[in-house]
């Protein structure tokens, strides 16, 4: 069978503090109940500079300068540690800082919602024409046009109609709202918007910068993070998707939005897979930007605790998906997992669903997959907060799995969890830690041989939604190329045993019949 492949992969982070403080959802509802908040008074003292951000080792992962494993080495708390030879760039991405990355917010903005303060503008216009990946996108000379001026930019926040926009606390410009009563439109929901467009564009030009993949060969692109565009009347209708190709010159790309909380980006591969599969499009990329809303969701446990404002991160991904070419690493279509609606919420049910019944299909075992890559939420984020280490309770579910059905010994669970666990090191954006962000490092690990197959896992919580109490969980196999194209019936051939079959047919009932 010619299964898809994957191609590439490119992964961005953007660190925000200002954006944490402003527009994070845990500030902002602080903010509201209490503006002399002790939490926001503590704040500022728990931020990390740039150089900080870019040496966490975390951090350093997941835009591929270190492996997991050697992150698996590093003696924690990680944000004492600093990675020798640190880097911005990285070999599957780049960190870049909040000033540039307000930049690009006003160069992807379609509608002149973005006003930047004219000497911020000046400042910022110099950083990104000189950089190798942001400096090549389409209308970077918005940042010649219309700034605005200190007092302007005041007078339209403390109206309330516009976003503010601060670099190094200082005001530097504001996102006004596109329509005046549409809610859908407000400048809350189009600055947000804009952030993740703004985040996506730089992760699909990091895809560009860092393959072999070019705009103009791109067919189809699916988003697949957590905010939603539209109006009043169609409040998700989208589409994020071509906003972004058009950003990037992908002129020959058409392409949707898809949504299931933190399980969309399994859903997209699997949908990109079975497109590139079909031969309906031979290049598709899967791509999310980051969420502002999500900055800083457990801010207040790692304050209280002493410790850095981890959550200063937005995230952002972008995967090639193409037809099998002999030598990628390939998507086992025979082998997705899906939590069926009737599969049951309790982890055992869970863990059945999306990973034992893909396996027994195919015929592989549970150690059969070398590597698990399922919620890499960074622990040192989420343990502060009480909800534990959560990519090495999903080992543990996956071993303690594989002892019931008699697979592994008791006395070999933990051995089990080593071996194909991984930390997790990826920002807690929702969407953003759900198996994709070990995909860049799969690859290479597949290529070089050190692993044969890994299991990428998405789970979602569809309750947050309030429109059903279900749970969500879709995984897929990825393993070594098979080395073989299947190039299907030769035309030739088909009309030649076809002809044959004719004449025989007519030797044996004559030709009249």
């Amino acid at each position: 069978m010619n299964f898809p492949v994957i191609k590439g992969a490119a992964y961005g982070l953007i660190q925000a503090n200002d954006m944490l403080v402003h527009h994070g959802t845990t500030q902002t509802m602080e903010r509201t109940k209490d503006p002399k908040s002790g939490h926001l008074e503590k704040l500022p003292g728990h931020l990390r500079s740039f150089e900080q951000a870019v040496g966490y080792p975390p951090n350093q992962a997941y835009i591929g300068n270190m492996t997991p494993d050697q992150l698996r080495d590093v003696p924690r708390p990680w944000y004492k540690q600093s990675v020798t030879g640190k880097s911005r760039d990285g070999k599957y991405g780049e960190i870049i800082p909040e000033d540039e990355f307000i930049g690009l917010m006003k160069i992807v903005d379609t509608f002149e919602l973005v006003i930047l303060e004219e000497q911020f503008q000046l400042g910022v216009r110099g950083k990104i024409v000189a950089h190798p990946v942001l400096g090549v996108i389409k209308d970077i000379d918005k940042l010649d046009k219309n700034p605005g001026k200190p007092e302007e930019i005041r007078k339209l926040v403390d109206n309330h109609i516009a976003q503010p926009i601060y670099f190094e606390n200082q005001l530097v410009g504001c996102v006004k709202r596109a329509h005046e009563f549409d809610e859908a439109l407000s400048d809350h929901v189009m600055y947000e918007n804009l952030v993740s467009k703004a985040s996506a564009v730089f992760v699909l030009q990091l895809l560009f910068h860092k393959t072999k993949l070019k705009a103009e060969q791109v067919e189809y692109i699916i988003e697949c993070s957590e905010e939603a565009c539209g109006d009043m009347n169609q409040r998700g209708g989208g589409n994020f998707a071509k906003s972004i190709g058009e950003m990037c010159g992908c002129l020959n790309a058409t392409g949707s939005d898809t949504r299931s909380f933190c399980a969309a980006p399994a859903h997209a591969m699997v949908e990109a897979a079975a497109l590139a599969q079909s031969g309906i499009f031979k290049n598709i990329v899967v791509l999310a930007g980051g969420s502002s809303a999500k900055l800083g969701m457990n801010s207040k446990n790692h304050v209280e605790k002493g410790m850095p404002a981890f959550e200063d991160m937005l995230g952002a991904f972008a995967i090639h998906i193409g037809e099998n070419d002999g030598f990628s690493p390939m998507i086992r279509t025979d082998g997705v997992g899906r939590h069926r609606i009737g599969s049951g919420s309790s982890p055992q049910a869970v863990m059945t669903a999306i990973v034992a019944e893909p396996l027994d299909r195919i015929g592989y075992k549970i150690l059969d997959v070398d590597r698990y890559a399922a919620e890499l939420q960074n622990p040192e984020i989420t343990e502060p907060a009480g909800a534990g280490d959560v990519p090495l309770a999903n080992y543990k579910m996956i071993g303690a799995l594989g002892v019931k059905r008699g697979e592994l010994d008791r006395t070999d669970l933990q051995k089990a969890v080593d071996g194909f666990g991984m930390p997790g090191f990826a920002p807690t954006q929702g969407h953003i830690p759900s198996g994709v962000p070990f995909i860049g490092h799969a690859l290479d690990m597949i290529l070089s041989g050190q692993i044969l197959r890994t299991m990428i896992i998405g789970k979602g919580s569809l309750f947050l939604g309030r429109m059903t109490n279900l749970f969500d969980g879709v995984s897929l196999i990825i393993e070594k190329n098979s080395g073989t194209v299947d190039a299907g019936f030769n035309k030739q051939e088909v009309r030649g045993m076809i002809a044959k079959a004719l004449r025989d047919f007519s030797k044996v009932f004559g030709e009249d019949k």
